[in-house]
């Protein structure tokens, strides 16, 4: 069993929210790379490596949630899981490497899709998928197409496709 601290916004995504994603995904992750962005209790990046992604980058800028990432990593043997204690935009702007699924899942309420969205693009492959929660209903977008979506009480999740090729 999983351990997850404590703290004030770090919610992990409902089972049957991640069943929902992963029936969309189609199942197998096999030789993806993932990014899990504010991976908070990891429970996305730990599901896809469980379904044979090849790698998991997992971005966590709380020490505490960090270090419980740390514990459960070593807890499920998660050698593909690459553990990262640094802010988002820092992590982006210091990445080049390209993902086939990115999962986001910021803190609500202060308006981190906004800001991501424009700086994730090209950090997204050609065939790539974005899946994001947020407090709210995302719409379709000049960049954005959203491809599916769903909601579960207050969490509004959504599939995104980039809208533009990149070269």
């Amino acid at each position: 069993m999983l351990a997850f601290p404590d703290q004030p916004g770090l919610r992990p995504t409902p089972d049957r929210v991640r069943q929902t994603l992963f029936n969309w995904l189609g199942q197998d992750l096999a030789g993806l790379v993932c990014l899990d962005l504010f991976s908070g209790t990891g429970v996305m990046g730990f599901e896809a490596l469980s379904r044979g992604a090849e790698k998991v980058i997992m971005v966590e800028k709380s020490t505490v949630a960090y270090k419980a990432l740390q514990q459960n990593k070593q807890l499920l043997n998660a050698a593909h899981a690459h553990l990262i204690n640094m802010d988002a935009m820092q992590f982006l702007a210091e990445n080049a490497s390209p993902f086939d699924v990115i999962f986001l899942d910021p803190p609500y309420k202060q308006g981190w899709l906004a800001k991501l969205l424009p700086a994730i693009k090209t950090h997204l492959k050609l065939d790539g998928v974005i899946y994001a929660e947020a407090e709210f209903a995302m719409q379709d977008d000049d960049d954005w197409q959203v491809v599916k979506h769903g909601k579960a009480g207050n969490v509004f999740y959504h599939l995104l496709k980039s809208r533009h090729e990149r070269t």
